[in-house]
């Protein structure tokens, strides 16, 4: 296990194509399971790497701009959903990627969620710091915290992280 990590999502990996070498290479050992979400044309693009001596996976659910993993974390027996999640930037894109994500949460609700990754989404104006794109206005700020709301979860400041673990 690299570093102690036992699981690693990226967004955006920007590439079509992920294989053993790559994931073991970026893991640092060779003890290591993956999923993928290639990129289209090195646009977009998600991976999950992780150590079955630390999760094992039970269900796979790859969905657009998202990986769910279903399995137990071994050290404490718990069940878990790991979600890693790279929305689209289009409000209407989000909308359909957050309705799916809150069909899962309600079909699984048994066990413990981590819904993270790059949401194309701030909760607050003050987050977008710079940026000539209007993606911060308040209907989308209001949409995204109320999906949030709905999922029952909280946000870790700093982390785009919901109802984490440690």
């Amino acid at each position: 296990m690299a570093n102690n990590i036992h699981i690693r999502c990226i967004q955006e990996t920007k590439k079509e194509f992920i294989d053993k070498n790559l994931c073991q290479y970026l893991w640092g050992d060779g003890n290591v399971t993956w999923e993928c979400v290639p990129s289209i044309n090195a646009a977009g693009g998600l991976l999950c790497i992780w150590n079955n001596d630390s999760f094992v996976v039970d269900r796979r659910v790859v969905g657009k701009g998202f990986i769910l993993l279903e399995g137990t974390w071994t050290k404490e027996n718990k069940k878990v959903f790991i979600t890693n999640v790279y929305a689209p930037c289009d409000l209407q894109g989000k909308r359909e990627q957050w309705e799916e994500l809150l069909h899962l949460k309600s079909a699984y609700h048994e066990g413990l969620w981590c819904i993270l990754g790059d949401f194309n989404s701030i909760r607050h104006q003050h987050e977008r710091m710079s940026s000539s794109q209007s993606v911060g206005t308040s209907t989308s700020i209001f949409e995204f915290n109320s999906w949030i709301s709905e999922l029952n979860s909280e946000s870790k400041e700093g982390v785009e992280c919901f109802r984490g673990w440690y």
